[in-house]
């Protein structure tokens, strides 16, 4: 058992703003918390134990980034040069670039390519906070690489000291030379059941939109996710308004994704279905989109809200979440409180963990530790991360 003490709290549990307690201490029993508080209210129980000081310095929970495509091979960085240079999509698409180009990259490199490549950038994310993160397929788009992600997702878990939540993405695109309702039929599906059997999937993702699937065939999937007993979510509303969130909020889904189109109908219904809006403003920059994710609707509604890197290599080549969450703020309107829920208590409950992202008794003990003792400034700054420390079920990592 372990007294952590002269902290300064922002958990979420508290009536005041950010959840904030000054004086604050955590005491950590096993892998979770046993009390989270001011000093003055710890029990007598724990009066005994040896005090850790940690300085006066803020402590949060640690940091979820709940929607990242981390395992790819390849890079984009010379398709972004010939955009800024005036080539178009479909100037690159011809040149043989686009998601075809991470597709073959990722087909083609082994395992160990695919971690040796993803490890700097999930360090990288570690170095901001994050504890939890979650990792999609869905640049294989045949069986074989499907299942080759998602199981270098699983690795990447054991070779740091972070929880990944992996996310079966088969219906991201549709392969070059194959019919969508086909690849649906005969690649995608089949390929869920087996990445299932092999233990390596915990969500299904998809993408309904004009470039991708339509929700009819989105259904398909998910009604073999619901069979699996698998919890689902979407890429939705990016690009145009194709009834995505509507689809996604009749299966009850854990999170809906990008949501720039959305509308009022659809935003209600995500609210009654209790489905968390995840706004990715890296991809959002990335694009030079125009048209916001409507914040004031999601609040009105009563809809939670989660901020994301969309970590991935051709529309948001970002790892660092608090940069997603300074975006969030600047490009969206969230507030710096709404920012960094959305990376804690409301990320968790995208990925549906329901012991993460509160410091509260029961939860597990994942927090990060930050030499500032303000909160807003992890959302203020712009490419700085004041990280002192992380703890990952009790332990300094």
């Amino acid at each position: 058992m372990k007294l952590l003490t002269d902290l300064v709290l922002a958990g979420f549990d508290a009536p005041t703003p950010y959840g904030r307690i000054e004086a604050g201490v955590l005491v950590l029993e096993g892998d979770a918390i046993a009390f989270s508080g001011a000093r003055s209210d710890l029990p007598d129980r724990y009066a005994d134990l040896t005090p850790i000081s940690l300085g006066g310095r803020l402590v949060t929970p640690g940091l979820i980034d709940c929607h990242t495509h981390l395992v790819y091979g390849g890079s984009r960085a010379h398709e972004f040069e010939m955009r800024q240079s005036g080539a178009s999509y479909a100037d690159i698409a011809k040149a043989g670039g686009g998601i075809v180009s991470t597709v073959a990259a990722t087909r083609k490199a082994s395992e160990e390519a695919l971690i040796e490549q993803a490890l700097p950038r999930l360090d990288r994310l570690i170095a901001d906070g994050v504890t939890t993160l979650e990792i999609k397929s869905g640049y294989g788009l045949d069986r074989d690489t499907e299942l080759k992600q998602l199981r270098v997702a699983r690795r990447l878990g054991q070779l740091r000291a972070v929880r990944v939540v992996t996310s079966f993405l088969g219906a991201h695109a549709i392969p070059k030379g194959m019919e969508a309702d086909a690849y649906i039929d005969t690649v995608c599906i089949p390929t869920l059941k087996e990445a299932a059997a092999e233990g390596l999937v915990d969500m299904v993702d998809g993408f309904v939109e004009s470039i991708a699937f339509n929700p009819a065939q989105i259904a398909r999937v998910f009604d073999v996710a619901v069979e699996l007993g698998l919890p689902v979510k979407l890429h939705a509303e990016q690009l145009s308004d194709q009834g995505g969130a509507a689809l996604a909020a009749r299966f009850g889904a854990k999170s809906v994704e990008h949501l720039e189109y959305v509308r009022d109908e659809e935003v209600r219904a995500l609210a009654q279905a209790g489905s968390v809006a995840v706004m990715l403003p890296g991809a959002f920059y990335f694009l030079k989109e125009i048209q916001k994710p409507p914040i004031d609707s999601f609040r009105r509604a009563g809809v939670p809200l989660a901020v994301s890197t969309d970590s991935n290599p051709g529309s948001s080549p970002m790892t660092s979440l608090l940069l997603a969450m300074n975006m969030a703020a600047t490009l969206f309107g969230l507030t710096p409180e709404e920012a960094l829920r959305g990376v804690t208590v409301n990320a968790a409950r995208a990925l549906g963990q329901n012991r993460l992202g509160r410091l509260a008794e029961g939860y597990l003990a994942d927090f990060a530790v930050w030499d500032v003792t303000d909160p807003a400034e992890l959302t203020y700054r712009m490419g700085d991360a004041p990280l002192h420390a992380r703890y990952l079920g009790g332990e300094l990592c």
